[in-house]
């Protein structure tokens, strides 16, 4: 690069600057634009560097500062299968040693849970008013630890996990499946609804993926099928179940459909018992279809054993079959083949998802019973994909993930807390979606002014060097020094790595022009990751 911090001749205006950015930062670059036209669907192996760096973007959370240098040597072929369908991964070790400390790591959540809900009795029954107040927010306080726990094990692995896919493909899964940690005891239950029910599924099959977040309390809990009983139906998981988790609200089915599938689920819910008791006392004839594993439960004595129709047909099996008959209909049906797969490709493509490729998708999706490894295999594949590739706004987790890659993803940062408290000032805290629909996946949703001022700060603290400095010590605060403009740091060298390097030649003359002002590392990090080209990926 050409001496990129050599001060300018005049004063720096930030401020004209910044303002600059910031009106361009929403809208797609133009250079990435004809650096991204489509090639056909069988080039990666011709593909320049700029182009492998943007898929690697587009693939993982991400690039560090390696860029493309760091697709193995077998080529871009290799590298996508190994992450379609990836081994077990290996994570730096001082970044698994901070989940191996985690309480949701050491702790089965049987067991957790019951010693959460016996701290909350507890509380509870303290004899005096002050008592039970301080009890109680001892007790809330340690119902946060568990969801922090969660949120900063879901960022080490953003940040240092190999496979990178499956990662991401977690945090799509988590939104489509998503669930409101602040609703009730869901804290304790968000880190093992993530853990089991959506990543050993984020890259297998659709029906597996849906049958695990059915028998997970935290959605059991969350949309309120565990109060779901013959003569009490609740309909709320039921109609959820179809219009946001399989068929879309307009997947052809009716009123009736909803309080059919809200009958097939009644007594689908979660155990009260410790583990390991006897179930409830019942008649010999429910007794073997009585489930138990872990917290969830069947209890056939709140099941609805009526017949039941559903989407015009009738259903065969009986008690908890009758719910695994009923997910296979849903899951099959061509409604949640077209719906799903729309939905990944607004997530990997973009806000206008070509039909042509919609339709491949949802084919592919029909043609192997819903593997996903396969319909992204589909989707990498298809020229739409490539033409896409630096034109798709990143939403706030996006930004955060890919800021801290490229700055810090060869060193393990000492803790996740900046990256945490960026995304709650950006309005998409993980697991803090309060309604069953998740984060909004286009591009509007997360460009507004008031968005890229605080990205332009983010910008600020991680073009600094904040996110890898230590949190201070007590003794530190006490001397005043958590003040950040106390705090040594060093810039990370952004402008001399080859995933910078690689894209130069792509860049606009605005964002040319901002980066040639800076007159210092720290500055030209700053302008950098606020540029429309970083904004995107």
């Amino acid at each position: 690069m050409n001496a990129p911090f050599a001060p300018p001749p005049g004063p720096l205006h930030r401020r004209t600057v910044l303002a600059g950015l910031l009106g361009l930062a929403a809208t797609a670059p133009l250079g990435l634009a004809r650096a991204a036209a489509p090639v056909g669907a069988t080039g990666w192996a011709q593909a320049d560097e700029a182009t492998l760096a943007r898929l690697l973007d587009r693939v993982t959370w991400g690039n560090t500062a390696q860029g493309a240098q760091a697709l193995p040597p077998q080529g871009v072929a290799a590298y996508l299968a190994a992450q379609l369908r990836p081994p077990p991964a290996t994570l730096p070790r001082a970044a698994q040693a901070q989940i191996d400390a985690m309480a949701i790591t050491r702790t089965p959540l049987p067991e957790l849970a019951a010693r959460m809900e016996a701290q909350h009795q507890a509380a509870k029954a303290q004899p005096t008013e002050d008592g039970r107040k301080a009890a109680l927010k001892a007790w809330q306080q340690d119902m946060r630890a568990l969801q922090q726990e969660a949120a900063e094990r879901f960022v080490l692995r953003a940040l240092y996990s190999p496979t990178q896919l499956r990662e991401k493909m977690t945090w799509f899964w988590m939104n489509h499946f998503s669930v409101f940690a602040g609703k009730g005891h869901l804290r304790v239950l968000v880190g093992d609804y993530e853990e089991r029910a959506i990543r050993p599924h984020a890259l297998g099959r659709f029906r597996d993926l849906l049958g695990a977040t059915v028998r997970h309390p935290a959605m059991l809990h969350y949309l309120d099928n565990a109060r779901n009983a013959a003569g009490r139906i609740n309909e709320n998981y039921a109609r959820e179940l179809m219009e946001l988790h399989t068929l879309g609200v307009d997947g052809g089915y009716s009123q009736q459909d909803v309080q059919e599938l809200a009958r097939v689920l009644t007594g689908v819910g979660i155990a009260r018992l410790p583990d390991g008791d006897e179930p409830p006392r019942m008649k010999p004839a429910l007794r073997r279809h009585y489930v138990r594993e872990g917290l969830f439960e069947f209890n056939p004595q709140r099941h609805d054993w009526e017949p039941k129709t559903l989407l015009g047909q009738p259903l065969r099996a009986e008690g908890l079959a009758e719910v695994d008959e009923a997910l296979d209909r849903l899951a099959r049906a061509p409604a949640t083949a077209r719906f799903i797969t729309r939905k990944i490709a607004l997530f990997l493509v973009g806000d206008q998802p070509p039909p042509a490729l919609l339709q491949t998708l949802a084919r592919t999706f029909e043609r192997t019973d819903g593997d996903i490894a396969a319909v992204l295999e589909a989707l990498f594949n298809a020229p739409e994909f490539r033409a896409s590739l630096g034109q798709r706004f990143r939403d706030p987790v996006h930004y955060v993930l890919a800021s801290l890659r490229l700055a810090h993803g060869d060193a393990v940062l000492p803790g996740a807390e900046p990256a945490l408290g960026w995304l709650q000032r950006l309005a998409e805290p993980l697991y803090g979606r309060a309604t069953p629909d998740g984060y909004p996946l286009d591009a509007a949703a997360w460009a507004g002014s008031g968005q890229m001022s605080t990205r332009f700060e983010i910008a600020r603290a991680i073009g600094a060097g904040v996110a890898a400095t230590p949190l201070p010590t007590p003794r530190e605060k006490e001397m005043k020094m958590a003040d950040p403009s106390a705090l040594q740091r060093t810039p990370p060298p952004l402008a001399q790595s080859a995933y910078v390097r690689a894209l130069q030649p792509t860049w606009s003359a605005a964002t040319r022009n901002a980066l040639a002002q800076a007159a210092s590392p720290r500055e030209w990090n700053l302008l950098f990751l606020a540029s429309p080209e970083f904004m995107h990926g």
